[in-house]
């Protein structure tokens, strides 16, 4: 009989840690439901889920502090697409005018398009929802950025997609890194009584933003020299071929399958050709793996608990899917005529499954508290 104490998760170490790949797939599992909804209660929802996993899971990583500024960067595309709407009018025919706006006249050859007139209730409303799934899309990508290690992610990845995996994740952590450098920047302007906010202050943190990427990209070169980068071992022609087949048709399938779940009408068909994409994929980046002669060290073990956070973001996707080709006027509420959405319940429960990492994941252990912990184990 397992006591409670058993059934808690437990703190996050080196080798009880979550491999990098189960919180973006949980993170794309969670975009993936927000891209077949524009049901603002359900977005929220999703946000609320994706916030909260990370504030109970997030460590104290310099990248891991990069979810605020996706937030913000959300916020903004929201705010950009309304204004978008009240300037430049809606597809969207409306009866409820809320402004007239001056209206600017265009040349013949800009039918179509107009900047300024009449601002509908119901634009503004179509604009909001899109807006916001949009937002909720980049929040989960920022989601994922600030739970999942790159250098992990890097590491984890196949021998046969080394190569580009290293751009892509250079590319990733692109983001995160700038942000840490300029909070740890700002932080040394304040220490120092010299202005961190304004034209001045951010012309005056760019430069050694700038320096700082530039000398992590020379360390990052010469590290990876220094552990026999780019040095591959003799294969068969036939096994290279193979490879490519298998790869390329396999990443094709993965990109069709991946483009019929998110479209509005090829639910039916986008589950098999994903699914064999996948994995005609993974034998081609297996056979393509025999290329490769690095080794690992210490390597990230994919374990139950990784299954089930990657689980609750596919379950989440899973049931926005099926809620989709079932009831599709609870995931797209009328915007003419204007009607308030509700809540459908079995789509919010597949979003509230997506809350699991929460508590499965292991837990950060603040700085503070790892000198106190290690001389508890000494003793």
């Amino acid at each position: 009989m397992y006591s409670r104490r058993t059934l808690r998760a437990p703190h996050a170490h080196r080798s009880r840690s979550v491999h990098p790949g189960a919180w973006w797939i949980w993170a794309l599992g969670l975009g993936t439901a927000a891209s077949r909804t524009t049901n603002p209660l359900l977005l929220a929802l999703l946000v609320g889920v994706a916030g909260y996993v990370v504030a109970a899971r997030r460590t104290e990583a310099p990248w891991a502090h990069s979810y605020g500024a996706f937030v913000k960067l959300a916020l903004a595309v929201l705010g950009i697409r309304l204004v978008f709407a009240v300037v430049l009018g809606s597809p969207i025919p409306g009866t409820h005018v809320l402004v007239t706006l001056p209206e600017l006249p265009l040349p013949d050859w800009a039918q179509g398009v107009r900047v300024g007139g009449r601002v509908s209730a119901e634009g503004l409303v179509f604009a909001l929802y899109d807006g916001l799934k949009l937002a909720t899309l980049l929040i989960c990508v920022g989601a994922a950025n600030a739970l999942a290690s790159p250098s992990r992610l890097l590491k984890s990845l196949p021998g046969a997609l080394y190569e580009a995996g290293v751009a892509v994740v250079v590319a990733m952590t692109f983001a995160p890194n700038l942000i840490a450098d300029v909070r740890r920047l700002r932080a040394a302007r304040r220490l120092r009584g010299r202005p961190d906010s304004g034209l001045r202050g951010l012309l005056q943190v760019g430069l050694p933003v700038l320096e700082g990427a530039l000398e992590r990209s020379v360390a990052l070169a010469a590290a990876m020299d220094a552990r026999g980068y780019g040095r591959t071992a003799e294969v068969p022609r036939g096994v290279r071929r193979a490879t490519a087949v298998l790869t390329l048709g396999g990443l094709i399938g993965v990109c069709a399958g991946t483009y019929g779940l998110l479209a509005a009408s090829g639910a039916g068909y986008g589950l098999p050709v994903l699914l064999g994409g996948v994995a005609a994929a993974l034998a081609g980046l297996r056979l393509g793996g025999r290329r490769s002669v690095r080794t690992r060290y210490r390597p990230d073990v994919w374990g139950v608990r990784a299954w089930l956070i990657a689980g609750s973001g596919a379950v989440a996707a899973a049931v926005m899917i099926v809620s989709g080709v079932r009831d599709p006027a609870s995931l797209q509420p009328s915007v003419v005529p204007l009607s308030m959405p509700a809540l459908p319940l079995w789509p919010a429960a597949g979003v509230l499954a997506g809350l699991l990492p929460a508590f499965v994941a292991p837990v950060p252990v603040p700085r503070a508290a790892a000198p106190a912990r290690s001389v508890e184990a000494s003793s």
